[in-house]
């Protein structure tokens, strides 16, 4: 009996670093999201993608005992760039609420939220990895946006019931 072969989709592309558990892994995580984004020919998503990682690594750093953190930006699907921070903390983040008292710090995933279409934690045995996915629309001309999310006026609308912040179970 001839038994057709089944094709094993090809890894999706995904760069990432481990970098020391400090606030000067900021800039070298920022650094791994311009790149990637260059070379993925999405430079339109760079200032969101920037800011992202920018508050998922301040939040890995002061939020946790992590002497490392690995800095993750992957497509596994062709209409998001995902970009996520793992720690060695099962604690979930909590998003504050719009207040006052944040005018000088806790607004991270509250920005995180802002900026992407949906956004999540995946729990790990050894931690969690805090992510938020940024649409891949294409680049339309210059201007028209909404100026946080990088995309223009003729892009889809975001559909908040998209949006999520659930743990999603994950085992390594």
């Amino acid at each position: 009996m001839i038994v057709p072969a089944q094709p094993y989709p090809a890894r999706s592309p995904e760069f990432s670093a481990i970098l020391p558990g400090l606030e000067e892994s900021a800039e070298i995580a920022r650094q791994l999201v311009r790149a990637t984004l260059n070379a993925w020919e999405m430079e339109h998503l760079t200032d969101s993608g920037v800011l992202v990682v920018t508050e998922l690594v301040a939040n890995a750093v002061q939020h946790t005992n992590s002497c490392y953190i690995r800095v993750v930006a992957s497509r596994s699907n062709p209409r998001f760039v995902r970009i996520g921070v793992v720690d060695n903390a099962r604690m979930l983040p909590e998003m504050n609420k719009p207040g006052a008292e944040l005018l000088t710090s806790g607004r991270g995933l509250l920005l995180v939220d802002a900026l992407c279409e949906r956004w999540g934690t995946d729990m790990y045995r050894l931690g969690k990895e805090v992510w938020g996915e940024l649409p891949v629309y294409p680049p339309h001309g210059q201007g028209g946006g909404d100026g946080l999310r990088g995309d223009t006026a003729d892009a889809p609308p975001r559909r908040p019931s998209q949006r999520h912040h659930a743990p999603q179970p994950a085992v390594l």
